[in-house]
């Protein structure tokens, strides 16, 4: 099973539409996909019609310690998409970190919670939050590659150099290298300021970034609005395409990866 995280330090930049795109994708090569929401907003879990506000069992409910791990087969939510179930989110993950603290072993959490599902799925893509706690320090710990989106404008930047400089942090407690990649997104050729801002984010950062780039393209919003992937609604629209060569590259480049999950 591989496990990868979508995650950057920064909101808006395209993390959830990159797992779901993805997700479209790889449920129509005949895999079976599990996604995890651990962002506290639950924009992955409202794009498929459920309330982050009322779902039960959710991701929340893996950090309690009188959680079943019996139950975690079953966990899992079916989708309107076939061969895509979800683990949901919910808005009590904004008080994880309070009441967490610095409590040992939390940051396996997720990992140890896959490792029962193993066999069951394919691919598990995790949408994170954007900030920095142990939310992101489950899904570092339990991936074996890291997407990191950037939206193609100067600020995005920023963003980028707090994700680059958490990864430098996580990579010193594994035992294992994490690879990552950046995505561009949003990318609008006919602006300057996008064309600029991918030269430099390939100037800066040459051996960790994808070649293509995800263009922006209207259709997102109809896709989220109806609740289903781009790449399965309108699977030749500029962007399913954009995400189309973004997944080939991860599997061309997959052979040679450790397979996930436990290996920390």
């Amino acid at each position: 099973m591989k496990v990868w995280a979508i995650s950057n330090q920064k909101g808006g930049v395209g993390k959830t539409t990159t797992a779901v795109s993805i997700a479209g994708l790889l449920a129509n090569q005949g895999q079976r996909v599990l996604l995890v929401d651990l962002d506290p907003h639950g924009s992955m879990t409202a794009y498929f019609g459920f309330d982050p506000e009322e779902i039960q069992p959710s991701v929340y409910d893996l950090f309690q310690d009188n959680f079943d791990s019996s139950v975690m087969p079953q966990m899992p939510f079916e989708t309107s998409i076939e061969g895509i179930r979800l683990i949901p989110a919910c808005t009590a993950l904004a008080t994880l970190d309070r009441q967490l603290g610095a409590r040992h072993g939390k940051g396996l959490v997720l990992q140890k919670a896959l490792k029962l599902l193993a066999d069951r799925y394919d691919v598990v893509c995790i949408d994170c939050p954007p900030m920095l706690g142990v939310l992101m320090v489950n899904a570092l710990a339990a991936c074996n590659e890291l997407l990191v989106p950037v939206q193609t404008e100067f600020l995005a930047l920023k963003g980028l150099e707090r994700m680059v400089h958490t990864l430098e942090m996580i990579q010193r407690s594994r035992s294992r290298p994490l690879p990552y990649r950046i995505v561009p997104t949003l990318f609008d050729r006919r602006t300057r300021a996008s064309v600029d801002t991918l030269r430099e984010l390939r100037e800066r950062y040459p051996d960790n970034m994808w070649g293509g780039a995800i263009p922006v393209d209207t259709q997102f919003r109809e896709a989220s609005r109806q609740g289903v992937p781009l790449t399965v609604l309108h699977p030749w629209s500029r962007g399913s395409q954009a995400y189309r060569r973004l997944l080939n590259d991860l599997q061309e480049n997959e052979a040679g990866m450790p397979q996930a999950v436990g290996h920390d």
